[in-house]
Formats: structure tokens, sequence, C-alpha cells
């Protein structure tokens, strides 16, 4: 099924059920008032879900009316936790030739994972905003899932199977902070702005055989002011699955429902394939020809990033936002 949070004044927003076409959607209050609430009952509110979904579908539902993503939030505004890993090592390793730096070979084995702010997610359409161009403005488009309550200790098979949605994101970048705040040995803070996510998280049925090995086997389009400039496949060349992402997040701790795992820039080794992620390109440019000519994004500058199916049908509807200046 495809479900959407919906603005309705409220900090999480209402949910609804969307069709499989994305033209139609249905307010699901009568079974959950959020999609946390219905993750925090899975069990019971899935199938609720699943047929009020079936029913919109078959165009029978009760009260249907016409899905517009501009009216959506972040399918979880905010939630209990956002931990993006870099599962495409490909990238790992372009960015630190890029700077002449040795590849350690744990990268090879052992995820690399941040724990990022997520007390403010944005939607599928609201604008990236921020201060100053001079911090290196950049789109990172990534394939992420949403859990149910996963063990502490839980092998990738176990928790495999507490993976409830799939989404996407814009995992923005600000690049020019990035290696001062590195440097501090603390990680990720500043750099990180707010995440956005497109407007429909979907279990992972609804990706029929693009689902297999806890991949997504499927490219995932960028478009820089209207020119595509990446489809990777998100499948190719996924070092560690998503099954393995959320046991490494639950090596220590439990992991409770709703919380957001991360695939990292979506990378592949085929050149051709273009690129998820500005920093990729110019790192390119920085090994071919020893200096990088791209530049960052700029105010009004837009993106969109969206997955097709083998159809060429939107699965998540798409996120389309726009950079722009921070008002004082």
């Amino acid at each position: 099924m495809k479900l959407a949070t919906l603005r309705d004044g409220a900090r999480d927003g209402q949910l609804a059920v969307v069709s499989r076409d994305l033209k139609t959607a249905h307010i699901a209050d009568g079974i959950a008032p959020t999609l946390q609430a219905a993750l925090d009952d899975w069990a019971f509110i899935a199938p609720q879900l699943d047929e009020l979904y079936r029913l919109l579908n078959e165009g029978r539902a009760r009260r249907p009316f016409d899905f517009d993503p501009r009216n959506c939030m972040a399918p979880l505004p905010r939630a209990y936790q956002w931990a993006d890993g870099s599962a495409y090592v490909n990238h790992v390793e372009l960015v630190r030739r890029a700077r002449g730096a040795e590849m350690p070979a744990s990268f090879w084995e052992d995820p690399l994972m941040y724990q990022g702010g997520s007390d403010d997610f944005l939607g599928p359409h609201e604008d990236i905003v921020l201060a100053h161009e001079e911090w290196g403005i950049d789109f990172e488009a990534e394939v992420a899932v949403v859990t149910g309550d996963v063990a502490m200790g839980a092998t990738p098979d176990q928790a495999h199977g507490q993976i409830r949605l799939l989404m996407l994101a814009n995992d923005v970048s600000l690049r020019n902070l990035i290696p001062e705040e590195l440097a501090k040995g603390f990680g990720f803070l500043q750099s990180k702005p707010a995440t956005a996510f497109a407007p429909l998280a979907v279990t992972p049925d609804e990706l029929g055989e693009a689902w297999r090995d806890a991949k997504v086997h499927l490219p995932l389009r960028s478009s820089w002011n209207g020119h595509l400039v990446g489809q990777p496949d998100a499948g190719t060349d996924m070092v560690f699955n998503f099954a393995q992402l959320v046991a490494h997040l639950a090596k220590t701790r439990n992991v409770r429902a709703g919380s957001i795992v991360g695939s990292g820039t979506v990378s592949n080794k085929d050149r051709s394939r273009g690129y998820s992620c500005i920093a990729e390109q110019r790192c390119l440019e920085m090994i071919d020809g020893g200096e990088a000519v791209t530049p960052y994004m700029r105010f009004g500058d837009t993106i969109r990033i969206e997955m097709l199916d083998g159809k060429g049908k939107s699965i998540f509807g798409a996120i389309e936002q726009v950079v722009k200046r921070l008002e004082r």
C-alpha cells in the first residue's frame, strides 16, 4: 500500500491512503490518525489500511478525493530517529580518492552511519531555505526504510522482517561546512540541514520483484534545474543492504517503531549512470583533471528526485524543491 501524511495544521499531519496510480486518496482517520500511530500498532492497523487501499483502488472507497502531493508533509513529519548510512561504498571511495586519502579496508565490511536531526523533516514540495550559497548547497538522492521495533542485537534476517515502509529522501548537505565540522571528530551537525522526503511511504510489496535481497533494484532519477543528471540503479553497487544497515543500528540499542534508516547517496561505478549528488561529480572532475568545475546549488535552483517502475509510473511521487535564501 501507499501512505501519505496530509497537512491539517497539526505537527504530525493526517494519515491518508493513496491509490496505486497516485490519483486519489482517502483519509484514514477511522483507522489511525497519524503514520506514527499506525507504526506503533502495525500488526493491528496495517490490515485495516490495506483493506482501505484495496477499496480505493477498486473505486469502492466511501470518501475518495483527488490526491495532490503539494498538500503532503513528509510521510513522518518528525521521527524518533533518523540514521543515515553510506551503503554505496563507491561514493565514499571517490570522495577519499579526490582528496588523496586511503580507503580503509573496514569500510567494505562495516557500514558508515551517522545520526541526523529528526525533529523537522521537509515535505516533498517545501523549499530548501538557507542563509548562504557559500555553504556549498548539495542535494543527495537516497532510498530510506521505516522500521518497526527491532531488538538490540538483531541479526540482518531479523531486521529484514521489521522493515515496514520504503521512502525516497533528499539528504541535503552543506559541503563547505563539512570539513571543519568533521575535523572536530564529532560528526555532522550544522552541515546537515533538514532532510526532505517524497510524498509516499510504500510497503515493500508495492515494488514487486524490484524489492529483493533487502535492496530496491530500480533507477533513482535526479533532475537539477530540469536536466537529468543521474539515474543510478539503487540495487547495483549497494554493498550493505537495508537489513544489514538496520542490524548495524541495532547493535547496541533497541530500535523503535518509526525509525528511519537511509541508504546514503545512491552511486554506481558505471559513470554513464550519472550522479545523485554534486559532490560526486566534483570528485570525478578532480580525479580526472585535478580541478572541480561543477558548481554547487545556487538560490533559485531546483531539484527533482523520483523513482519509476518498469512501466514508467512514479512509485513514491516526486521530491520537487527550490533553493531559497533565508529572509531575516
